[in-house]
Parts: structure tokens; sequence; C-alpha cells
């Protein structure tokens, strides 16, 4: 499914995602609706379900915060595309079932363009450019864990014996 870019530089910390005075949240569409409120206020109320967050290097630095990709997961954002991630980001991010992207072509996205991704084929097309990049897929491991909507139901399934 296509949705929009919201286009970011290099080094977004966890503070600037979700800021550190909303940490007493854990409901991701309470947090969403503080998303990036720092940085770009009218994000929170424009983001639509399917729409992409696309950033440079090292998305997600800093504190260690679960409620950074609970918050872009509660806004609907389908995935992250970045240049790099930060180490505990990623590993949030995959535990709650948010797919991470790592692309060296971000800079040729825009702020806006439409854009969708080929989660298994790790292809991003840019519906407004005309353009595809390669992207990384996730190994099969982790995207199972993210097709099931993350790691404890994914834990669940294999404790039942049920097939992720």
């Amino acid at each position: 499914m296509a949705g929009r870019a919201w286009k970011f530089m290099d080094d977004i910390d966890t503070d600037a995602i979700i800021p550190g005075r909303y940490l007493v949240m854990n409901d991701p569409r309470e947090l969403a609706a503080h998303l990036f409120e720092g940085v770009r206020l009218e994000m929170a109320s424009a983001v639509k379900e399917s729409d992409y967050v696309v950033a440079g290097e090292n998305f997600g630095c800093g504190s260690s915060r679960e409620h950074a990709p609970l918050a872009l997961k509660g806004a609907g954002i389908s995935a992250v595309v970045a240049k790099s991630f930060a180490r505990i980001f990623f590993r949030n991010a995959i535990n709650i079932g948010l797919p991470l992207f790592i692309c060296p072509d971000v800079d040729r996205i825009e702020d806006g363009d439409q854009i969708e991704i080929d989660m298994k084929g790790g292809v991003i097309k840019n519906l407004t450019r005309k353009e595809s990049y390669n992207t990384t897929t996730l190994p099969d491991f982790l995207r199972e864990i993210v097709d099931v909507g993350g790691l404890v139901e994914y834990t669940r399934r294999q404790v039942s014996g049920a097939k992720a």
C-alpha cells in the first residue's frame, strides 16, 4: 500500500520522536497524538495509516525508550526507512512489530513523496518520482516477529506450538 513519506535528517533521537514528558503513557494511540511534537507539530494530526518515516543516519538514537517505536506504530506508520538505525531502537521496533528498512538511497526520497515497500522483495517504489530503490529485507525470523505483531505474540505462538 502506498503512503506519504515523512522525511527527517540524520540523528533523530527518541526524544524527538516522543518527548520525555509523555513517558507516563503506554497506549500507542495516546502516544501517537504527540508524535514528533517538538520537531514537526503538524505530523501527529496529519499522519495517515500506511504512511512512512524516511530518515538519514542513526535514526532512533538517544534514550532506549520503547515509547518511540510504539508512538510510530500507534500513528499508523507502516515502516521506517533510514540509512541506519540506533541498535536499541531497531530491536525495540522489531519487538513491537514495526518493520525497519536500511536504504542507502533515502536522499532521493523527498518529504511528501508517495512510496510503497515490497517488504519481502526489498524494493521501495517512489511513485511520485517513478524510481525504485533497493533496501535490506528483514531476515526470516525477524520478519516472522513483525508479521505476527511483535515479540510477545511471536513467543505466545512458539510456546503454544502454533505456526508464526
